[in-house]
């Protein structure tokens, strides 16, 4: 049983498979009914599926209208290879349920086709989704908390962010410009990290820092001219270790 090279499959070829196993649910099926790509009867409910080749806007927000119309609404696309195992896949298709549809996976062979449903279109359960992110919603706020200043623009790609790990950095290495090779408890004593600043510089994750001799660590060039870049948040922690010294 060979599979058919997506390129040589046509939209339409996902009707069959779609509407045999709606069939085989005791549906009346008819296909292309108002703009409908597969609309299904049974009793009194209306069911509607809409078809791709592959997963994207255009169908979305044609299943999105079909709402307006149908007590189901199910998108059927080919069933992914690779990309069923992305990042981008679970997120797809978390937005498909947080927008209340049915998914169906069909799949196209030399010898046989079948359609399988994925999930059903069921009601959005949001108040469950925010108890189960409890602790991502935990981390973005320490996340924001912990930054002084904002110092990204919002849309960026492929740049380096500033987070708080990497602004604890830029303090560590400012401290060290300031005074010279210091220990962990000396950085923290001008105000560095109490849980992070022996990480930073032992871990070494930019490689700024150089351990000069037992438990005493410097700034290296090329710490000095990556930390260069961010004169701003310079400024403000030279501020931060004046402060310090006259406390």
């Amino acid at each position: 049983m060979s599979s058919k090279k997506k390129k040589d499959i046509r939209e339409e070829d996902l009707y069959k498979p779609v509407c045999e196993y709606l069939n085989s649910l005791g549906y009346t099926v008819r296909g292309e009914v108002k703009h409908c790509d597969v609309a299904a009867v049974k009793g009194e409910e209306l069911l509607v599926v809409e078809m791709k080749k592959s997963l994207n806007l255009d169908v979305i927000l044609q299943a999105a209208l079909r709402q307006k119309l149908a007590d189901k609404v199910y998108i059927a696309v080919l069933k992914p290879g690779r990309e069923f195992f992305t990042k981008r896949w679970k997120d797809l298709c978390y937005l498909l349920k947080r927008l209340q549809f049915g998914l169906i996976l069909v799949s196209i062979t030399e010898d046989c086709s079948f359609a399988e449903v994925a999930f059903e279109p069921v009601p959005f359960d949001m108040g469950n989704t925010k108890k189960r992110s409890k602790k991502k919603k935990k981390e973005l706020i320490e996340e924001f908390d912990a930054r002084h200043g904002d110092f990204n623009t919002g849309g960026s790609t492929k740049k380096k962010l500033v987070t708080a790990y990497r602004e604890q950095a830029i303090y560590i290495a400012c401290c060290l410009m300031k005074f010279g090779p210091l220990s962990p408890k000396e950085l923290r004593l001008l105000g560095t990290d109490e849980k992070k600043t022996w990480t930073i510089v032992y871990q070494n994750v930019y490689g700024w820092f150089e351990n000069k001799s037992k438990g005493i660590y410097d700034l290296n060039e090329a710490g000095k001219e990556e930390v260069s870049k961010y004169q701003e948040l310079v400024k403000y922690y030279m501020g931060l270790i004046e402060d310090k010294k006259t406390e």
